[in-house]
């Protein structure tokens, strides 16, 4: 993916890609998980421009928010809607290192799979 400024708006897929949200066997993205949060949560407001949403750093911002409570902290979403409702919308360094060793920990299992398939076959 070319190198984008932080001010440039990214389509659903690009940040499907940037929160890891891809299903293991990489044939399905899943742009349903973000459009679910759009419902849930008030704080993210991607602009639509002909019904395709395009999203600033502010909602991906939020979105590794939302993500990391969820599927890290295991909060549910009326604990996530809490936090997020009180402004607490910033992701200290802690968070930041749980988010790439969450990251991290996907590819490495995705190359596991991957390897495993490979030996199938």
């Amino acid at each position: 993916m070319p190198y984008r400024s932080k001010n440039s708006y990214k389509t659903i897929s690009e940040v499907v890609k940037i929160l890891n949200l891809n299903c293991l066997d990489n044939k399905n993205n899943k742009p349903h998980t973000l459009r679910f949060w759009e419902k849930q949560f008030k704080q993210i407001k991607p602009k639509k421009i002909n019904n395709r949403r395009y999203y600033d750093q502010k909602n991906i911002d939020v979105l590794l928010k939302i993500q990391f409570l969820l599927k890290n902290q295991g909060m549910t979403i009326n604990g996530v809607k809490k936090i997020l409702n009180s402004n607490n919308l910033n992701i200290d360094e802690n968070e930041k290192k749980n988010i790439n060793s969450m990251n991290i920990k996907y590819r490495i299992n995705k190359i596991y799979n991957l390897v495993k398939y490979l030996k199938k076959n």
